[in-house]
């Protein structure tokens, strides 16, 4: 890597910086980062890069769309460490993360085809009493377990209005009938695919009003979009990966 780090042209912080439209600060603070290898110095203490620091930056930001700007500078510490194996399991993992939400959007969808319009045709209608000992009653704890949260993740969720349990009359316990069920497995799958309570609220009272999931369709092709993205982004940092690998040698 030293022959490499002599070979080729010098190039200035400003230079690296100006390609990506980056301040000489941020250049710098990757250097310290570990993101880009050591810089060389002029007699009079001046960092100096070479080619190899330019493909070490454009590799660094093509990583970061697809694995996050920490899972990026972790991917070239590793590299740069010369633990090229550690690399490729950060990039594994990765790899794995997008499977799984892939696989969590597709439980999403098909949990929602199956899903059938429960709810009474007022919002905030709350369902018979039946529901208590019928196939579609739960309490907090039993619902809690099936989608592994915490029962205070629940509690949470009705403060937000995802959820809206009756309480037991004789026992005062929160009872969540079918449509409830359905609310929090709803919930549970978009927290899974980043989306925030303040995000969420609002589709669950459309469907409640609507009597059906259709204010889900955009939701859902915005997260297909933004996995693909993913996947694309992944594609591009490892090409700049490949090239810079190559140019380490």
């Amino acid at each position: 890597m030293g022959q490499n780090l002599q070979s080729g042209r010098q190039l200035r912080p400003v230079d690296l910086a100006r390609e990506h439209g980056l301040s000489t600060q941020a250049v710098r603070n990757y250097e310290e980062a570990g993101i880009l290898p050591a810089a060389g110095r002029t007699p009079h203490g001046y960092r100096t890069y070479t080619s190899l620091h330019a493909g070490a930056l454009r590799a660094f930001l093509a990583l970061v769309p697809g694995h996050s700007h920490r899972t990026a500078t972790s991917i070239m510490r590793a590299v740069n460490q010369g633990t090229v194996d550690e690399a490729f399991r950060l990039i594994d993992e990765s790899h794995a993360q997008l499977l799984d939400d892939r696989r969590t959007l597709q439980a999403v969808e098909s949990a929602l085809r199956g899903l059938q319009p429960t709810m009474a045709s007022e919002p905030g209608a709350v369902s018979e009493p039946a529901a208590v000992s019928g196939a579609g009653g739960t309490f907090i704890g039993p619902l809690a377990a099936e989608l592994g949260i915490r029962p205070a993740t629940l509690r949470k969720w009705e403060h937000a209005g995802l959820v809206s349990p009756r309480r037991d009359p004789l026992t005062g316990y929160r009872v969540y009938d079918e449509a409830d069920v359905r609310d929090a497995r709803m919930a549970h799958q978009l927290r899974r695919g980043g989306y925030l309570l303040e995000q969420i609220a609002p589709l669950i009272t459309q469907v409640r009003a609507a009597g059906g999931l259709e204010p889900l369709k955009a939701a859902l092709s915005d997260w297909h979009g933004r996995l693909s993205a993913r996947g694309r982004a992944m594609l591009t940092g490892a090409a700049e990966l490949e090239a810079y690998l190559r140019e380490r040698g």
